[in-house]
């Protein structure tokens, strides 16, 4: 049954796409709600496959919810009437797929400690925050894509209908301060839990580094955002570099030890 439903919303994800893409100036009411319907199934599915018995944190599961929250966020912007329909578009056909692999891939990464209910909410507020960044960095790209657009400047692919930048880069600050302040309580409780189950303090390994540096990036950007204005190129590549630093935190951290380093 489950492998059905999965199915079903990877089919919505493909066949609202191809609608849009099609007609990508023709928006219809019956897109937002059926969208929505799409969504809540989605949500329904993540909860089973992530939380089932304990946090299942693979790939599939990991990249799932990360295209759930970036289609929501679409998709919440969207009813506040922000014309953000075109990202949708380039947002749905990528779920669509990622939804149809965590289906029929059943790859496993259970979390220790995972019966542990503060555990368990440090687990959900750190996926939270990846997964805000994720969406911030593919929002970044996008709106260098729209920048490139606006310049009449070649780009690698071409949206139907770009939205203004201004409501763009409104929607990316936004994500990143929600996403700065959960990585914040991501360390913060990473601090905390290192202290009480291993008793010791968080070890300064690749992964804390480079989380750090991440969240260095990712402060100095919102500073320079609130206080200097930076804006346009400066803050799309910085909100890419924090996440590439992110990205090799959790990817890069076992390529480092087991590669470079030739540890097990």
């Amino acid at each position: 049954m489950e492998k059905y439903l999965f199915i079903v919303v990877a089919g919505i994800y493909g066949l609202l796409a191809f609608n849009f893409w099609r007609n990508p100036n023709n928006e219809q009411r019956w897109h937002h709600i059926v969208l929505g319907i799409a969504i809540l199934l989605h949500a329904w599915l993540l909860d089973i496959t992530l939380f089932y018995y304990s946090i299942n944190l693979s790939v599939t599961n990991a990249l799932s919810a990360v295209l759930w929250i970036t289609i929501l966020i679409y998709w919440l912007a969207t009813q506040l009437k922000q014309n953000l329909q075109s990202l949708q578009a380039f947002a749905l056909p990528i779920a669509a797929v990622v939804v149809l692999m965590q289906g029929f891939i059943r790859d496993t990464h259970f979390i220790n400690y995972a019966d542990m209910p503060y555990f368990k909410a440090h687990i959900v507020v750190a996926l939270l925050a990846y997964s805000l960044f994720t969406f911030a960095a593919l929002h970044a790209l996008l709106m260098s894509l729209a920048e490139r657009k606006l310049h009449n400047q070649s780009t690698w692919i071409e949206l139907p209908n770009f939205p203004p930048l201004l409501p763009m880069e409104i929607l990316l600050f936004r994500a990143i301060a929600l996403g700065f302040v959960l990585l914040t309580l991501t360390l913060i409780s990473g601090i905390l839990f290192s202290e009480e189950i291993f008793h010791q303090a968080m070890k300064l390994n690749h992964k804390n580094i480079f989380t750090m540096i991440s969240w260095l990036i990712y402060g100095g950007l919102l500073l320079g955002h609130y206080q200097f204005g930076w804006r346009g190129r400066k803050a799309t590549r910085l909100a890419l570099a924090g996440f590439v630093f992110l990205l090799l935190a959790y990817a890069g951290s076992k390529f480092v030890l087991e590669i470079l380093l030739h540890r097990a």
